[in-house]
């Protein structure tokens, strides 16, 4: 039997921006958490535990972006086993999530310890049930292609037993269940309690029959961790990464040392290193928005031509340059230079100056980053307290400091990066070193020897989204247009009565004149009396647009004089 569980192909999204979402996390496995409750270790790990849960779903619940933990069934065993929470969707399920927390903190850690010797049996009993509740729901809920979305399960079990123990009798107990469904079984020993409890069988009974357990495909593993809230909650953010393995993420290509025009590829695989503020939907203000510095003052309650106050950081600790991993920066950093703001007087500008260099030169020649802290700007409406960002300044040969923000506690992801103590082997060491070789090599990076392509993407873009004339109306006239500006005002008078009727004796008789806005009554009094456009004009006469024309429109202002010679060219036009 296998527990891979093969990829749905990439092409079978159509849906724009979602197939980027759903090739981040394509296959998600639903999640089962069984917790043994067992006293008396139960009294010691029962607060560590809860409120890791309770800070990890608060989490999970409210991250936008791909769906990182698609089902989630809790199950507690205790004298018996008993199930919490049955399969449930976790993104906006807060609320429900929690009041299952809270049964679990209720269940008592005082007792006798008589339950421990059948905590094996009903750990068995909560794994096959917790399997059979997934195939139904899956079953139920699921019809045609849907039902490929969520086919697997990986399941949790966290004691406070000797973890070898419960994973020999796990092992031994599932050997000849039908685990179709099951990704992975992790075992979760809490080290740190009281030493209770049975003794662990011997190292050839465990190894013999591991192995034996591990040809039927029932393997399960073992991850040991200490009794604390922030150690809990890297086992369970783990969910929150990406479970893939059917596919590598990335090909790193280096040139070929030996001439061969296929480069040398290393494969490798890409790990999120913190949950990205972005994806809490009300931003809290955690250093996010750092795109412009409009983006990093703090939001005004007033007027919107007030000028904002100035963001407020304090400085908490002295950081050493070499103690600061790149992993957990995040966002784009700021500039940040002497203010010279013309409010300030020339001595404040002058001191303020001094000490913004004696800051540099210090941070610089002792090696050091200052650890800064945003207090928010107002408390929460439910109560409690705001959200504190935190920022790292750093150093710089010239008079400046760089600004990037750090990322919290809240917001990391499990990382192990273990050191390597062995030598590469001589082989490999050889062809990467050649083909780093076949690079060229610069003392100084420089940004400017790099292009994007960018400003070409940009315009090519641009001329196939817009049409070529954005502002033409019609084609055969707008191009005749662009050569005949608009008329100023008209004269008053006899010479302004003759206008109307020969437009329209042109409109009528030439197909090339377009009128582009109907003329506005002429304030005149003779006019009054002949005209039948509509009611009286205003007081205030005001200019009259005249029609366009492609030779005449434009000579039609000369006067009476030009009269007749106007006639004649439109009795021309129209033959």
């Amino acid at each position: 039997m296998s527990m891979d569980n093969r990829k749905r192909p990439a092409g079978s999204s159509n849906s724009g921006n979602l197939v980027y979402w759903s090739s981040s996390f394509p296959r998600q496995p639903a999640r089962v958490l069984i917790v043994e409750a067992l006293p008396p270790w139960w009294s010691d790990t029962c607060t560590v535990l809860c409120d890791a849960l309770d800070n990890f779903l608060s989490l999970a619940c409210s991250l936008d972006g791909p769906c990182r933990i698609p089902l989630l069934s809790l199950y507690a065993v205790s004298r018996q086993q008993e199930c919490l929470l049955p399969f449930v969707q976790v993104r906006g399920n807060l609320a429900r999530l929690r009041s299952c927390v809270e049964e679990l903190r209720s269940i008592p850690g005082e007792g006798c310890i008589r339950g421990a010797a059948r905590g094996g049996e009903h750990l068995r009993q909560a794994v096959l049930d917790s399997l059979q509740q997934f195939k139904q729901y899956i079953r139920h809920t699921s019809t045609g292609n849907q039902a490929s979305n969520n086919t697997s399960v990986e399941i949790t079990v966290v004691t406070s037993q000797l973890g070898r123990g419960i994973v020999h009798k796990l092992e031994m107990g599932l050997k000849d269940a039908d685990l179709v469904p099951l990704k992975r079984l992790l075992v979760v020993q809490i080290y740190g309690v009281a030493e209770w409890g049975q003794e662990s069988p011997s190292p050839e009974a465990t190894h013999t029959e591991t192995e034996d357990c591990l040809m039927l495909g029932t393997d399960v593993d073992l991850q040991q961790v200490e009794n604390s809230v922030f150690a809990m909650e890297m086992v369970l953010k783990a969910w929150l990464q990406e479970q893939g393995g059917d596919r590598e993420h990335l090909h790193l290509l280096l040139p070929n040392p030996l001439d061969n025009p296929i480069p040398v590829c290393v494969k490798c695989d890409m790990q999120e290193r913190l949950i990205s503020p972005a994806l809490i939907p009300p931003n809290p203000n955690l250093g996010v928005k750092t795109e412009s510095v409009r983006d990093f003052l703090p939001a005004s309650k007033g007027q919107a031509n007030q000028s904002q106050p100035p963001q407020r950081l304090k400085a908490i600790k002295t950081l050493r340059a070499d103690g600061v991993c790149e992993s957990v920066l995040y966002g784009l950093p700021l500039v940040i230079r002497p203010t010279t703001c013309w409010q300030l007087d020339w001595d404040e500008m002058e001191s303020n100056h001094n000490m913004f260099h004696a800051l540099c030169h210090t941070l610089r020649s002792r090696d050091l980053f200052l650890l800064l802290q945003v207090e928010p700007a107002q408390r929460s409406t439910a109560g409690g307290s705001g959200v504190y960002s935190h920022y790292i300044l750093q150093p710089s040969p010239s008079l400046s400091l760089l600004l990037k923000p750090v990322v919290s506690r809240e917001l990391l992801l499990p990382c192990s990066l273990p050191i390597s103590t062995q030598e590469p082997a001589l082989h490999a060491m050889q062809v990467i070193q050649g083909c780093l070789t076949q690079l060229d090599e610069e003392f100084v990076f420089n940004p400017l020897s790099l292009s994007s392509n960018l400003y070409q993407h940009l315009r090519s873009r641009g001329l196939l989204s817009q049409p070529r004339y954005p502002y033409r109306l019609q084609p055969a006239a707008a191009h005749r247009d662009q050569r005949q500006p608009l008329e100023g005002p008209k004269p008053t008078g006899s010479r302004q009565l003759r206008q109307p009727q020969n437009q329209g004796r042109q409109v009528g008789t030439n197909s090339k004149v377009r009128a582009t806005v109907a003329p506005f009554p002429s304030s005149s009094p003779h006019s009054s009396s002949s005209s039948s456009l509509g009611p009286p004009p205003a007081k205030a006469s005001r200019p009259a647009l005249t029609l366009l024309s492609s030779g005449s429109g434009s000579r039609r202002a000369a006067g009476p004089a030009r009269q007749e010679e106007e006639d004649d060219d439109d009795s021309m036009v129209t033959q």
